[in-house]
């Protein structure tokens, strides 16, 4: 073989093993060396050096502001800390935010995954100065122990820890991640409780129809010593320091201390993520959760009547979960904080889809499940600010998320595109079923359960408006499936009607009867989200009318349900039929139009939409049985009646002449 400066056989062969010639390297005379391409070597003398070569620190260095200027500057001066001084604040604050209320002190705490000995240096220790004399009679267990923080970790990062130390956590074929949340696989109303003090005595809704049940001070003390006495027993925990609502002027620091991967990367996605210069600054949180929800409160706690429990202070600003894994309820536990926080600062908390026009026209979308409100906000031709919780202020609207979290039975491609190729890479999903081979997931497998979902940033969604901020909403729709079919298609309202159907949140779901026979059953659920709300829905109401007016946003009521007749006799509107009264609510058009007013309800009704057909404009037309539909109409007049008795006790104003007003816009018969 010729001689090519990189391999040859010797001219006298020398055996090897098994008798074969060895092959032997060597340069040409030009002295080059035989190599595979001349790249150097690592700079690495044994293989833990060579793995910390594959990780970059990424802890920001910019300085921190606020710091009185030297005589002779021209540029303010900044307080340069290092990045071991930033992160002894850091640990520190989350310290004491898990210090027992009893033993005075809290935990000690370390940054890193324990499994990962060389990445959580013992120097990094933090103790508070001020609790280092603690009394002997707080000394445990725990405090001899260091608690490991994990502090806002990346997606990546978080899927390593789930799939490692979480069952039932697996990378699907799309790149979600699916986890399980245990027993509980939506949320426990019943369970969740609001301390009842001198100053939510006076200010929240207590009482029939209302969603609070209250528990006393110690009891909340109790549940939330026993929650952080397990946090602390762990080797390690997750912290996750973010933001909710995207007006930075309004904008609420939180603070979620968890147990799980899954809960911590669930609320990556569902609330703001701070940047890192962001999180320099962070300081001290408006509002902590505390997630123990892996271990059972104790039932034989005053107030307690299973082994979960859901408590919430707001004079303490804090979350305790205990019981239950299910990650919502710290989704809708904040949700219910920002009914409280924002109406405080005449912000009005909205349980609302919404969206804007290319020319900024803004409009709000109110309803219940099943009744098409995320399909009908999610519109190509606009753009996406939220989809679930907004904020309404004197700025103009804003999402409180930065986040979705959607339904996933029988999802498909074609039906939902925009939330099917949202699940990819750092997408969680609940508790869905997928082929153990190929990790497809089956949305149609309801065997954990049928509140299947998924949570990603918003930013997947392709058309999200980011920041998610808008002005001041033009239109303000509530959507309603009428299972009865007596309510039209699309009516427009006044004021008085608007806080009437919105303090009612009607739709109407079809439930199966002990002879099998599907009956139309009418729910109300107030404000669109009675299970969220802190005040009273008046209040509520009585804002969103003031906004409303001083804006001059019109209200518009929008049946996505039956015509014809009842469910069982006539049909459902046909989406396409409603999107194009949509887009006439968007254009403006609908306000153009000629109007007559209907029986019992008193709304008025377009004689023409264009695209749909006007003889299904007023329901009275489209029933065959005329005496069928004066019935049903009565029938469903006295469910909206009796729903509003409750409302009845509770006066807005002194003379309480808004609330005859708002009875006066309800049916009449």
């Amino acid at each position: 073989m010729a001689d090519n400066g990189e391999f040859s056989f010797p001219k006298t062969p020398t055996k090897g093993r098994n008798g074969l010639p060895k092959i032997q390297t060597h340069g040409k005379k030009d002295d080059k060396i035989c190599h595979d391409d001349s790249v150097p070597t690592v700079k690495a003398q044994t293989i833990d050096e060579l793995h910390s070569l594959q990780k970059k620190r990424s802890v920001p260095n910019t300085p921190i502001k606020g710091t009185t200027p030297m005589k002779g500057d021209t540029q303010p001066a900044f307080n340069v800390v290092s990045d071991e001084e930033r992160e002894k604040q850091q640990l520190q604050s989350i310290s004491a935010s898990l210090a027992s209320l009893t033993r005075e002190s809290g935990p000690k705490v370390v940054k890193g995954d324990p499994d990962r000995k060389a990445e959580t240096p013992r120097a990094h220790v933090t103790h508070q100065e001020r609790h280092v004399h603690a009394p002997s009679f707080s000394t445990s267990d725990s405090s001899l122990k260091f608690t490991h923080i994990l502090y806002n970790l990346s997606p990546a990062e978080l899927y390593e820890q789930a799939i490692k130390y979480e069952k039932g956590s697996f990378i699907t074929s799309s790149g979600a991640l699916a986890t399980l949340s245990g027993a509980k696989t939506g949320r426990s109303p019943r369970d969740k409780r609001v301390v009842r003090d001198e100053t939510t005595e006076d200010e929240l809704w207590w009482g029939k129809g209302s969603p609070n049940i209250e528990m006393d001070e110690h009891t909340f003390l109790v549940n939330r010593e026993r929650a952080v006495d397990y946090l602390c027993s762990l080797d390690k925990v997750y912290v996750n320091d973010q933001f909710l609502n995207w007006d930075p002027v309004h904008r609420i620091k939180v603070r979620i201390v968890s147990a799980r991967a899954y809960h911590s990367l669930f609320m990556h996605n569902m609330c703001i993520r701070p940047t890192a210069e962001e999180l320099e600054d962070f300081g001290t949180p408006d509002f902590t959760i505390y997630n123990a929800g892996m271990f059972p409160c104790n039932r034989y706690t005053h107030y307690m009547t299973s082994s979960t429990s859901v408590d919430l202070n707001l004079a303490r600003r804090e979350m305790v979960i205990l019981g239950t894994q299910y990650a919502g309820e710290m989704k809708k536990g904040l949700f219910g904080v920002m009914h409280y926080l924002m109406p405080k600062r005449q912000i009005l908390s909205l349980h609302s889809g919404c969206n804007m026009g290319k020319d900024g026209d803004v409009a709000l979308f109110f309803g219940l499940s099943g009744t098409g409100k995320t399909t009908l906000s999610t519109d190509h031709n606009r753009y996406l600010i939220g989809d679930d919780e907004h904020c309404w202020s004197e700025n103009g609207v804003s999402n409180i998320e930065g986040g979705c979290y959607a339904k996933c039975i029988d999802l498909s491609r074609e039906k939902e595109p925009d939330i099917f190729n949202a699940i990819k890479f750092g997408t969680v999903m609940e508790n869905v079923v997928f082929d153990e081979h190929t990790r497809e997931v089956d949305y149609s497998d309801k065997s954990v359960t049928e509140n299947t979902r998924a949570a990603y940033p918003i930013e997947y969604i392709p058309n999200a408006k980011i920041p998610c901020v808008g002005p001041h909403p033009k239109n303000v729709i509530l959507l309603a499936c009428d299972a009865f079919g007596v309510l039209p298609p699309v009516s427009k309202l006044n004021l008085a009607q608007t806080m009437y159907h919105f303090i009612s949140g009607y739709t109407a779901l079809v439930a199966g009867t002990e002879d099998g026979i599907k009956e139309p059953q009418a729910t109300f659920s107030a404000c669109f989200g009675a299970a969220f709300i802190m005040l009273h829905p008046t209040k509520y109401a009585a804002m969103l009318a003031e906004k409303m007016q001083k804006h001059g946003a019109t209200g518009w009521l929008v049946n996505t349900g039956w015509s014809g007749g009842r469910y069982g006799s006539g049909k459902r509107i046909k989406l396409a039929y409603t999107r194009k009264i949509i887009d006439a609510i968007h254009s403006g058009s609908l306000l153009e139009a000629e109007y007559t007013k209907t029986e019992i309800f008193g709304l008025e009704i377009p004689t023409a939409v264009e695209g749909v057909p006007s003889e299904i404009l007023d329901p009275a037309n489209t029933w065959p049985d005329k005496a069928a539909h004066q019935e049903t109409l009565v029938k469903l007049g006295g469910l909206f009646k009796k729903n509003f008795e409750v409302f009845l006790d509770y006066k807005i104003g002194t003379d309480g002449k808004l609330t005859d007003e708002i009875l006066a816009a309800g049916p009449n018969f």
